[in-house]
């Protein structure tokens, strides 16, 4: 097998991520998201650049998920992650969210879902600029009972099962890989 001088996995993670850059953009130009449209998104949170209080880094060491529905505001984005402000138990907190750091990117109403699978680096300062970590972007059509449970602060008393038997399809990359 030859090597991989290109890296086409990198290229499709910074795709993939562009795709949920664009879609942040467009909610946060048009100031709310559209039709029955919203967004459950995973982030590691010890992940370089990611700032969020030391009271939700406490209750969420690892990883946190939110949904971007109806309660947020102040939706901001750049080119290397999201601000937003959500509430969490009644105390409004503003949240930094470097692309890098997310994890799963969803939006229920539709099954669309992306997953990306990190490999850990070393927890740094949450004030520095976001480094790269290696990571292999995993395409997922996700039923909404397949994203990940949000932080309990933010679940939404409507949410809705999917129906039962349905399945979650994964394309890893290396299926396009070719096989010598």
């Amino acid at each position: 097998m030859s090597t991989d001088i290109i890296r086409y996995d990198l290229l499709l993670q910074d795709a993939l991520r562009g795709v949920m850059r664009k879609v942040l953009a467009d909610a946060a130009l048009a100031g709310r998201l559209p039709g029955d449209h919203h967004f459950t998104i995973s982030f590691r949170t010890r992940a370089p650049g990611v700032k969020i209080s030391s009271r939700l880094a406490e209750q969420w060491p690892h990883e946190m998920t939110i949904i971007l529905q109806h309660q947020y505001s102040n939706l901001v984005v750049d080119e290397r992650g999201f601000s937003v402000c959500l509430s969490f138990r009644s105390i409004p907190e503003q949240l930094y969210v470097p692309f890098d750091a997310v994890t799963v990117f969803s939006d229920p109403s539709v099954e669309f879902g992306l997953k990306w699978e990190v490999e850990e680096g070393p927890a740094g300062p949450r004030d520095e600029a976001p480094a790269p970590f290696p990571a292999r972007p995993v395409p997922v059509a996700a039923p909404a009972s397949a994203a990940p449970k949000p932080a309990k602060a933010e679940r939404r008393p409507d949410e809705r099962a999917a129906p039962e038997g349905e399945e979650t399809k994964i394309v890893s990359i290396d299926a396009f890989r070719k096989k010598t």
